[in-house]
């Protein structure tokens, strides 16, 4: 190779430079320095020196950059900070009010809506966090959208911490954590396993199961769209003792024959035999799912009987014992099928001593590609990111001593309530409760559920109505559901829920006399609640016994 002095170009040269550039020969109507040239096998290369005109193609990195500088930058960004970066008290007020004053309400009010409870801050820092920005349709890995690095990181997290919460093994157990609600979770189950109208079974909803599991109204109207797109039949508890009737649930499902059985509810204060139902998932050749969305933070914290050593498909939501994000989930078995030879714990059977022997059969479980292509793109779009790194926070915490130290005050709280009800002489249905819930039959006061329900908000004391199995079989609105899991978390311990039982008594007397004095209707019953001098009594009573205990997420 050398360097000389420019040549006149060759045909090859002249090939090989781009199209629309000039000749390295020097014009003369336009005198520049002569350029050097490199010979590289015999062609000439040439170097041009850039031309100072400003209409040359090319500029010096200084006049470069004085190029890319826009004056206005900093105005855009300030416009972008004005809209974007103002505090929700500047940016919206009428929002930021209603949101403060739903603030004051839950520290000011005993909350004791058995479904309800109260997050951490970190929760509530990955709630509102930029993670709402991402979307990432698919599963980790397999994304429809580019730029899900992390975001598969946090959903991986997120995965293998629900997996150790519960001590699941993961050649054995897959979850999906996409789900919005325990109901999408359900649906998206019967979507993936099912065809329309298949047939499903479940606990009925006035004997505490979900209208998710299927319900028909006496008249026969579809509530859910669980019956409305699936058949489906419910079974019931006992009228005379509250407690599932195992031997009539076997009667029908042999006779219903269900492709999917179901077990869990939303208002059973009693502990279930899974043993019982894998025997009658098996006899009548079901899939046995569970709805734990209630007692999921027992189970993990093993302060109750687990699904999973019977269970196919457990689902549960994450916000209720759980203490997370409000969302559901998904578990389901995968790898070679397992079949445990289950021994009912039912009340009057012996309890088995000895862990089920397993059988290992050579089929394998088709659950997993089944349930997340039904979750999506079946039944959703993109997960909610800011939920599933919020869900592992809280899973985190699940997995920790101080959480089962709190589960197990939970438990506490709930037999000590149904205790100091059941001395001021309450019915309670089942007489009591093995979990974090009551039912309370509110018919001896001759009230309803609903009308307690409301005359409780007016003394800051959150319930919910719940229907009342009669001894007959006849449905009543005549009962409320307690939990203790919110309560719990903000410190009460027994002795407290002595003091609660005692306004809930209160509040019961007082609707009781509001009857006596204006009768049953409800439009008469609601007007004379705010200007009753007890109610506001009990409410000045109940806000400073509520205010005294500690709120997570909040500075106060």
């Amino acid at each position: 190779m050398e360097i000389s002095r420019a040549e006149p170009e060759s045909d090859l040269s002249l090939a090989l430079r781009a199209p629309g550039t000039t000749s390295s020969v020097p014009s003369t109507s336009q005198p520049e320095s002569e350029p050097a040239t490199v010979s590289l096998l015999g062609y000439p290369l040439c170097f041009k020196r850039p031309r100072s005109s400003s209409s040359s193609s090319c500029s010096s990195p200084s006049k470069r950059h004085e190029r890319d500088f826009d004056p206005n930058m900093e105005s855009r960004r300030a416009a972008v900070r004005a809209w974007g970066n103002l505090p929700l008290s500047l940016a919206d007020p009428d929002v930021f009010e209603i949101m403060e004053k739903e603030k004051h309400r839950q520290i000011r009010g005993i909350e004791l809506v058995a479904s309800e409870n109260f997050v951490c801050r970190a929760v509530l820092d990955a709630l509102g966090s930029h993670l709402t920005n991402k979307y990432s349709e698919g599963l980790p890995g397999a994304r429809y959208y580019g730029g899900n690095h992390f975001i598969d990181q946090i959903e991986q997290l997120c995965q293998s911490r629900a997996l150790a919460a519960f001590d699941l093994d993961p050649s054995s157990w897959g979850v999906n954590v996409q789900p919005y609600s325990c109901t999408s979770a359900n649906f998206a189950v019967y979507t993936g396993l099912l065809m329309p109208k298949d047939r499903i079974m479940g606990l009925d909803s006035p004997s505490g199961g979900h209208v998710s599991h299927g319900y028909y109204t006496p008249n026969g109207k579809k509530v859910s769209g669980a019956s409305i797109f699936f058949e489906s039949l419910s079974y019931k508890v006992n009228p005379m003792t509250g407690y599932i009737d195992y031997e009539k649930l076997e009667e029908r499902a042999v006779e219903f024959h269900p492709r999917i059985l179901i077990c869990g509810g939303s208002s059973y204060p009693r502990e279930w035999d899974f043993a019982r139902l894998r025997q009658i998932a098996d006899r009548c050749g079901a899939v046995l799912m569970c709805d734990m969305a209630h007692i999921s933070g027992l189970v993990a914290a093993k302060e109750c009987r687990s699904p999973f050593e019977y269970c196919d498909i457990v689902t549960s939501t994450t916000h209720k014992s759980l203490r997370g994000p409000r969302g559901g989930i998904i578990f389901f078995r995968k790898g070679r099928i397992v079949r445990k030879q289950a021994r009912s714990s039912t009340p009057g059977t012996p309890k088995h001593r000895k862990p089920p022997a397993e059988e290992a059969l050579a089929e394998q479980y088709d659950y997993e590609d089944r349930i997340n292509f039904a979750v999506f793109p079946s039944m959703q779009g993109g997960p909610h990111n800011n939920h599933v790194a919020a869900l592992a926070i809280a899973l985190k915490q699940v997995s920790t001593p101080e959480y089962k130290a709190y589960i197990v005050q939970v438990k506490k709280n709930a037999r000590a309530l149904a205790c100091a009800l059941l001395r001021r002489k309450c019915r309670l249905v089942t007489g009591g409760t093995d979990n974090h819930l009551i039912l309370w039959d509110l018919r001896t006061f001759g009230l309803t559920g609903k009308f307690f329900e409301k005359l409780c908000e007016a003394c800051h004391i959150s319930i919910n109505k719940t229907p009342i199995y009669g001894e007959n079989g006849s449905i009543s609105p005549g009962g409320v559901r307690i939990g203790t899991p919110a309560m719990t978390t903000r410190g009460c311990v027994e002795n407290d829920f002595d003091m609660i039982a005692e306004f809930l008594i209160r509040a019961a007397n007082i609707a009781s006399n509001a009857v006596k004095e204006r009768g049953k209707l409800q439009k008469d019953l609601l007007k004379g609640l705010q200007n009753n001098s007890d109610i506001i009594e009990l409410r000045s009573q109940v806000e400073a016994f509520a205010s005294q205990f500690a709120m997570p997420g909040f500075y106060v």
